[in-house]
């Protein structure tokens, strides 16, 4: 039981990694688009993409979190007494990116509008940073039960290679899928402006990555033998193959299959590093036996978690189907006039 729910838990992160992971990429190049009147026609299309969606994706993380703290509370308690500096600054990242956000729009003066917009994009770039930090010294073992708080433990080159590739992850699901939503969006200076950057984006997430292997071979060598090895290797190659695969498409502008390589990309890397670790929940000190809760809260655990995603994952999923085939977009001034006066307001 202990290892379905750890399954469910891994899941969860591929989830979060990827509904997250997007919306934290198009807070990036929210950043990176320049100034004001350089950055207007980027931000525009970042804010409309976004709007209907990006509350939604914290359902994982709050999921997560519950999966940690209830099914395996030795773990739970570890992380985040070993890691709670890089763990607090992500939430606090997440806090302000999420006011930032829905501030920037309302506020009536320019200032506090840049004031806002810049809070939610550095928000978006060091959150990931952080908790990818946190993830590569979980990777790396740099934690273990009893371990207290320490600067040690992911401030080091490990956790900063993690961070790196979890930002440059980031930017390359916000890259595709804003391309894809540009041409929705009948944009087609943004597409080829987004379709670039995903080329960037592809590149430096390759460095990344390879930085991140040499890493994990150097400082863990029990992650290395699963991912060179059984399971962890097979989905490190369909990880490999989906990479290939949406550079192909991001190169030919077939945005729509771009962005399915770009989730089974980031969903196949997070199952292959989770499945490496086996059968450890933090290599090598807590095997996910010794973390798991009691069996009975196990059970109980299993079913509530089975019917919140009968329940949610279905709505959740629709969500993101109306989001990108444009089924949320709101009324333009042109949708306006097509529709013609009201029946009220007809001329005798």
């Amino acid at each position: 039981m202990a290892g379905f729910v750890a399954f469910v838990l891994l899941l969860a992160v591929a989830a979060y990694a990827c509904g997250g992971g997007t919306d934290y990429g198009a807070g990036f190049w929210d950043l990176a688009a320049g100034g004001p009147e350089r950055g207007k026609r980027p931000r525009w299309l970042i804010d409309h993409a976004m709007a209907p969606v990006w509350e939604v994706n914290n359902v994982w993380l709050i999921f997560v979190l519950v999966l940690m703290w209830t099914g395996f509370p030795v773990m739970f308690q570890t992380v985040f007494t070993a890691l709670w500096l890089p763990l607090a600054l992500a939430a606090l990242g997440m806090v302000l990116r999420g006011a930032g956000f829905a501030l920037r729009k309302p506020a009536r003066r320019l200032a506090r509008r840049r004031l806002y917009g810049t809070v939610f994009a550095v928000s978006s770039l060091l959150t990931p940073f952080f908790l990818g930090a946190a993830a590569g010294a979980v990777a790396t073992g740099r934690i273990a039960p009893g371990v207290e708080a320490s600067a040690d433990a992911w401030a080091n080159h490990a956790s900063l290679a993690f961070g790196l590739l979890t930002v440059a992850a980031t930017a390359l699901l916000g890259a595709v899928f804003l391309t894809a939503d540009a041409a929705r969006f009948d944009a087609p200076d943004l597409v080829g402006y987004f379709r670039l950057r995903a080329l960037a984006a592809l590149v430096a997430a390759a460095l990344a990555a390879v930085w991140v292997l040499v890493v994990t071979r150097g400082d863990s060598p029990h992650v290395w033998h699963g991912l060179t090895h059984g399971v962890g290797l097979a989905l490190a190659v369909v990880s490999l193959v989906c990479f290939a695969a949406t550079g192909l498409f991001v190169v030919r502008l077939r945005t729509h299959p771009a962005r399915f390589g770009a989730v089974g990309t980031v969903v196949a890397a997070v199952l292959a590093w989770g499945f490496a670790q086996r059968p450890y929940l933090i290599p090598t000190s807590l095997s996910v036996a010794e973390a798991a809760g009691d069996s009975e809260t196990l059970v109980w655990l299993t079913v509530v978690s089975l019917v919140s995603l009968l329940l949610v994952a279905p709505a959740v999923f629709f969500l993101y189907w109306l989001d990108t085939h444009g089924e949320l977009e709101p009324l333009t001034d042109s949708d306006l006039r097509r529709t013609g006066p009201a029946t009220g307001d007809e001329s005798p």
